[in-house]
């Protein structure tokens, strides 16, 4: 069932330093009206660093929405009209240090395609050489090595706990031919 609605008004009720909130009406082929809010985010991206084929980057910070500190992947958000792939060499070096010598796109999805807009970008990292890291100012963030097994154990204990990572510790499990993108 594909029904488009058409869009009768649109008009932002929210406008922040991350994302926006747009409330549009919306009719439906059958008749009815909606009011439907959306999340409007440029976007984010991924990185699934590699230090080696069972080795992860993990970064550990305060998420104020989840309450406490977790483990995650490397990600951020996309600046205006910014490469991809620099965009994600970028928030790796920006959070880790580390520079890639290989960045390779592997796919893009909808993490609540219900109600928000922004598009995830996967990237695998691979050659790392280290460096320093530039964090924003209100950013803290510790980095740290993990094997893929070390990873999943932290999933277990609930010190992994979101989409993304969770994931990418899939995605890295996957031999590369069976990666989505990536064939």
């Amino acid at each position: 069932m594909d029904m488009q609605p058409e869009v009768l008004s649109s008009r932002v009720a929210f406008d922040g330093r991350v994302f926006r909130v747009r409330t549009d009406e919306v009719r439906y082929p059958d008749g009815h009206t909606y009011r439907l809010d959306v999340i409007e985010h440029p976007g984010s991206y991924a990185v699934i660093a590699k230090p080696s084929p069972r080795e992860i980057v993990l970064v550990r910070q305060y998420r104020h929405a989840a309450g406490r500190s977790l483990w995650e992947i490397p990600a951020g958000r996309c600046e205006d009209n910014e490469d991809l792939a620099a965009g994600a060499r970028r928030e790796l070096r920006e959070e880790t240090g580390y520079n890639a010598l290989r960045m390779t796109y592997m796919t893009s999805m909808w993490m609540t395609p219900g109600f928000c807009d922004e598009r995830l970008h996967f990237f695998f990292a691979e050659g790392l050489i280290a460096g320093e890291q530039q964090l924003d100012d209100d950013e803290r963030i510790d980095v740290r090595i993990f094997t893929i097994e070390e990873a999943w154990l932290l999933a277990g204990r609930g010190e992994i706990a979101d989409a993304k990572t969770l994931l990418s510790l899939a995605f890295s499990d996957l031999p590369k031919h069976q990666l989505p993108g990536l064939t």
